[in-house]
């Protein structure tokens, strides 16, 4: 992602925001060649523009990636005792994410066991930990696509 000049009428972040959208909170995205097929996700903190986390390419599905990418971002933020905001265009990884449950139909093989540990690690975690972050569902109609977003559409 690329820096760009911070927009005239915010002065809290690099990117160009709407003004709706706090600066000081973390955008998730995940990418998915095929379904299933490589995936990735990744974390970007918005004043800054920078990537803060980042995983993959492994066999998955989009659904998986953006439901562990909220995870991971909730999970980072507590060990930084920060209760910043999260946006997420996924509807389904929030609902996911709300109920503890990954609630992928993926098949369990042996080239995908090690991210089906990955969920099973991202349930746990959800449930045996609070967290006060509000997880926000990215506009996406009203305001362009996340700033974590990966760019292969």
């Amino acid at each position: 992602m690329s820096l760009q000049n911070p927009p005239d009428n915010r002065h809290d972040t690099v990117l160009p925001l709407p003004l709706e959208v706090e600066a000081n909170a973390v955008a998730v995205d995940a990418a998915c060649s095929g379904n299933p097929g490589p995936m990735e996700y990744r974390g970007i903190y918005l004043r800054t523009g920078q990537q803060i986390f980042h995983f993959g390419p492994v066999q998955g599905t989009n659904n998986i990636g953006e439901f562990l990418a909220i995870v991971h971002a909730l999970a980072l933020l507590k060990k930084k005792n920060s209760a910043i905001p999260i946006y997420s265009d996924s509807r389904t990884a929030q609902i996911w994410v709300k109920k503890k449950k990954c609630k992928t139909t993926l098949p369990r093989t042996p080239e995908n066991q090690s991210l089906h540990n990955m969920i099973a690690r991202a349930e746990a975690w959800l449930l045996s930990n609070s967290y006060s972050n509000p997880i926000i569902k990215w506009n996406t109609e009203q305001w362009g696509e996340i700033p974590a977003d990966f760019g292969r559409k």
